[in-house]
This record gives C-alpha cells, sequence and structure tokens, in this order.
C-alpha cells in the first residue's frame, strides 16, 4: 500500500515538473521576445540619428549604450541584455549590408514552443516556423531593423540586401 502511495505520489511530481518547465520556457520565449523588440528599436533608433544624409548601424552593442557620434550623452538602450534562452550575452549579430550590425538573435539550438500568434513586428516567425516545421530553433527568431532604402550615390536608391547571419565585420 506504502509503495503504491509513493508511486502515485511521484506520477504526480512529475506530470507538475513537466508542467513547470512548459510555463517556464514560456516566459522566457516571452522574455526574449520584448529584449529582441528593445535591440531592434535601439538599432532603429542609433540608424535614424545618424547626422547627416548617410546613415550607418552600429558596429557593435556597446554604441546603444552611449552613442559615440553625439557630444552630448544618447542612450538608444539602458543596457545589454541577456539573452533568456541561453543565459549570457552571447547574441548573435547580424550584420547590415554597409557594415555594422542590424540584428541581434539568440544562438540557441533548442526548438521554441510559440510558433503563431506573434505581435506585427515578429509575424515573420509565423513563415518561419510554416516553412521549417519541426526544424525550427530560437537562431529563426532574428530582431532586424531593415531600412527601406539605403541611398549609395545621390539620385541613386540600392534596395538592401538580405540579411545574412554571423558575426558583424
Amino acid at each position: 500500500m506504502l509503495l503504491f502511495a509513493v508511486a502515485i505520489a511521484a506520477a504526480g511530481l512529475a506530470g507538475t515538473g513537466i508542467v513547470w518547465h512548459t510555463t517556464l520556457q514560456r516566459e522566457k520565449e516571452a522574455e526574449l521576445l520584448f529584449i529582441g523588440n528593445q535591440y531592434r528599436a535601439a538599432i532603429a533608433s542609433y540608424y535614424a540619428r545618424t547626422p547627416g544624409n548617410l546613415r550607418r548601424y552600429p558596429g557593435a552593442l556597446e554604441e546603444l549604450l552611449k552613442d559615440p557620434r553625439s557630444p552630448s550623452t544618447v542612450r538608444h538602450l539602458r543596457k545589454l541584455y541577456r539573452d533568456p534562452i541561453t543565459n549570457t550575452t552571447d547574441w548573435g549579430l547580424i550584420a547590415a549590408p554597409g557594415g555594422g550590425i542590424m540584428g541581434v538573435y539568440s544562438k540557441s539550438e533548442a526548438a521554441p514552443f510559440k510558433r503563431a500568434d506573434f505581435d506585427p513586428p515578429n509575424r515573420v516567425f509565423e513563415d518561419r516556423a510554416n516553412a521549417l516545421k519541426d526544424k525550427m530553433t530560437y537562431k529563426e527568431w532574428q530582431f532586424a531593423h531593415v531600412a527601406p532604402f539605403v541611398a549609395a550615390q545621390p539620385g541613386r536608391v540600392v534596395v538592401p540586401q538580405r540579411p545574412r547571419t554571423g558575426p558583424a565585420r
């Protein structure tokens, strides 16, 4: 009888552990979406506030903390956030076509639970989830600011290339 009671208690604890793990993972996903959008907005702010006509992306994430181009203190981001999935500050960087960093992504190879119902700036993740099916990882959640048009020379407009993943130059 005692063994039967212990077996039932163990099964209940195992079920509770699975639910707890799923809940924790979903909270981490929500945090990743928030932080990724913060980086995207900070990069967009940095890009938009470039002095002169030639826009550029930051060369390092640290430039978002204190913009070196301005004599006064301009902060596009309050702090460098940790990746909640890997629990490190080692983000994957998306290199901009003309140099600099145009976005970040988690380096985690784990599969996300969330695959639908993303907010508007992240709806592209739904398309990737549908295309990749079971191969979707957090690496696919790329938070990039893509400028609509980049002027290469006066009078000539060049559409930016698709962002490539990998280390920024």
